[in-house]
């Protein structure tokens, strides 16, 4: 986020300018440059974040130091979750919360310089005009919303279908912090399972197992971990179709 200082757009065709600028570049990055995004996502390095730019360029870096921050920061930390989902999934993702950021900032141009009801509207309606970024990437931008709605359910519906038939024989699938018990589970199995989860320990921290914690398993080692630990969010494990801890994830990438 370094370089010459960019003009900071006031109107709300300039909003609107900086914001197509941006969502080209966080396009390009999911979509043709998407192997030379994939790289930068290490997730040895630190909690990162995609920039687009208002010249339609795009970069990964390090969030901003400044606090609070000149504009508002794209979703921290895609890297961590990389190597734990598919790829497609996982580009998804950064397009969700890519189209979110996009909207704070523009909206935060708008609340800076005094946008009125009518020239809100009139931005929102622009914007809402363009497929947004989730749209392109997943290649449902030139369809209605009504048919973009009911592809996106019945592809999503498909998917999860053919990801557990597949996942089902060789991975439990992720397991994040036990459900609650149902009521046709034996008492014994209730005991042993309720002994199993007090008596675990973190794989990172090391500290015991609290009920008011979310926790994740490791599909390979079958270890516990704080979701904080390794930087997971329940959120952010419902699209994990299996997970892998950064221990296991480095195993395999040195293999």
């Amino acid at each position: 986020m370094e370089g010459m200082p960019l003009p900071i757009p006031r109107t709300v065709e300039e909003v609107y300018g900086d914001f197509k600028g941006r969502r080209a570049g966080l396009i390009k990055a999911l979509t043709t440059d998407v192997e030379k995004f994939y790289q930068q996502c290490d997730p040895e390095k630190e909690n990162l974040c995609l920039y687009g730019l208002p010249n339609e360029t795009w970069e990964v870096n390090l969030p901003v130091e400044e606090v609070p921050p000149e504009l508002p920061e794209p979703a921290l930390g895609i890297n961590f979750a990389r190597d734990g989902m598919q790829e497609k999934d996982w580009l998804s993702l950064v397009a969700v919360h890519s189209d979110s950021w996009l909207l704070a900032v523009a909206f935060y141009f708008g609340a800076r310089f005094g946008f009125g009801k009518n020239e809100r509207k009139r931005l929102f309606q622009l914007i809402n005009d363009l497929p947004s970024v989730f749209e392109v990437v997943s290649g449902n931008g030139k369809q209605s919303k009504e048919q973009s709605a009911t592809h996106n359910n019945g592809s999503k519906s498909k998917s999860s279908g053919k990801t557990s038939r597949q996942l089902e024989s060789h991975s439990k699938g992720v397991k994040m912090s036990p459900p609650p018990k149902e009521d046709e589970d034996s008492g014994e199995d209730e005991e042993e399972e309720e002994d199993d989860e007090q008596g675990a320990t973190c794989g990172a921290c090391g500290d015991n197992y609290g009920n008011d914690e979310f926790w994740i398993c490791c599909d390979v080692c079958e270890r516990w971990f704080h979701g904080k630990c390794v930087k997971i969010t329940p959120a952010k494990a419902e699209h994990i179709k299996q997970y892998k801890c950064p221990s296991c994830s480095n195993k395999r990438a040195r293999v």
